[in-house]
């Protein structure tokens, strides 16, 4: 199997594998307990807590782990709205966001709060500008996410920030497909919120990370016990949390594999558009791109046939939870792709493991199923 969808979840890094052992089956001690079998997990967390920051660029008490990606959005989007619903009820998003970031603006819609969702080019690029113009005096949050999940485009968050700052306005960024891909520090970003997801970066499924800003009080959204300095309730899981922790030390150590992981990516594009010319339409940002992600639209076909057809070709027709839909997706449908290129959508995401080899067979594979039958 030809894996190439690591946009949906990558396997976890050996050294993440092997860090986390302990803590399945010696240090079990609930880490807020104070006697002997607690302490090891309450320092494996602190000590998880600063990879975090530090991959991030932010100090540890900046850093809360969540579940995950989901609830790091949910957390900031509902907090925000309960916390400084005195100052007013408006969220502003994008037309492109993962539905862990329209879900809960659509949620709070129900209540009373209005959500402005600013369209995109045919890039998938939110322009700053039309950012700008949607601010009110009642606005809240604008959350934009940092690299698009479907087709990689990157996001100018940093500008965008720059002008939610000077309005007195919070600014959130979903980094869950950025981590380990891009540079996603804090301060360059200028954000005050950033979610990530341990499984996107080589760690376990189930954890994740909000970064919030030092100075910024956010409601819960889990509620209880004093976990999390009181921000999140819930005993740790300390294995995982652990496994993220070094999974953001092994994001430092593989920055500059980056360009490698791009070379591949192109050789796969370019040997596509070789291969099968304007049937092969490149979909998101040509050089404003997350370096491993190819996003292509085979006119004429679905993707879903177009897989169906190269079974050891393991990618996706989309964002992973809209596999096997075949109707437009959000994404593309704002970005105003044809449905004659939309529905034959096929997502390659390269990783740490992908190889040379891998990327030549499934271009032979793809050119074989494909060359005859997009021609004919």
């Amino acid at each position: 199997m030809i894996y190439l969808d690591n946009n949906a979840s990558t396997p976890i890094d050996p050294a993440v594998r092997e860090a986390m052992l302990p803590y399945l089956e010696k240090y079990f001690g609930n880490p807020s307990s104070s006697h002997s079998m607690g302490r090891p997990g309450k320092e494996a967390v602190q000590r998880a807590r600063k990879q975090v920051a530090d991959m991030l660029g932010a100090a540890p008490d900046e850093i809360i782990f969540t579940s995950g990606g989901t609830e790091s959005n949910n957390h900031v989007i509902k907090g925000a709205a309960c916390t400084r619903q005195d100052r007013g009820r408006h969220i502003i998003t994008t037309a492109i966001e993962h539905p862990a970031v329209t879900h809960p603006c659509r949620f709070l819609e129900r209540f009373g709060c209005e959500v402005t969702y600013v369209g995109v080019d045919s890039t998938g690029m939110v322009d700053p500008e039309a950012v700008v113009d949607a601010i009110r005096p009642d606005t809240i949050l604008i959350s934009v996410m940092h690299a698009n999940n479907e087709v990689g485009t990157i996001q100018p968050i940093a500008e965008i920030a720059a002008a939610a700052k000077q309005a007195g306005v919070w600014m959130h960024t979903d980094a869950a497909q950025s981590c380990g891909k891009i540079a996603t520090r804090v301060v360059e970003l200028g954000v005050d919120f950033l979610s990530l997801a341990g499984h996107k970066i080589y760690g376990p499924k189930g954890i994740g990370a909000l970064y919030v800003r030092k100075g910024i009080e956010l409601e819960p959204l889990h509620h209880g016990a004093g976990h999390e300095g009181g921000r999140r309730a819930g005993t740790e899981s300390v294995a995982s949390i652990v496994g993220l922790g070094v999974a953001a030390k092994r994001v430092i150590a593989e920055a500059d594999n980056h360009e490698q992981i791009r070379a591949m990516r192109d050789r796969l594009h370019d040997g596509l558009t070789q291969s099968l010319g304007d049937d092969a339409v490149l979909l998101g940002h040509p050089q404003r791109r997350l370096p491993n992600t190819l996003s292509i639209g085979f006119r004429g076909r679905i993707g879903g046939e177009v897989l169906a057809g190269c079974p050891d070709i393991c990618a996706s027709t989309g964002a992973a939870c809209h596999s096997g839909n075949r109707k437009r997706s959000a994404v593309l449908e704002a970005m105003n792709v044809p449905e004659e290129v939309a529905f034959g959508a096929v997502r390659f995401s390269l990783g740490r493991f992908t190889t040379e080899a891998e990327i030549d067979q499934a271009l032979l594979v793809l050119v074989n199923a494909l060359a005859g039958s997009l021609k004919s």
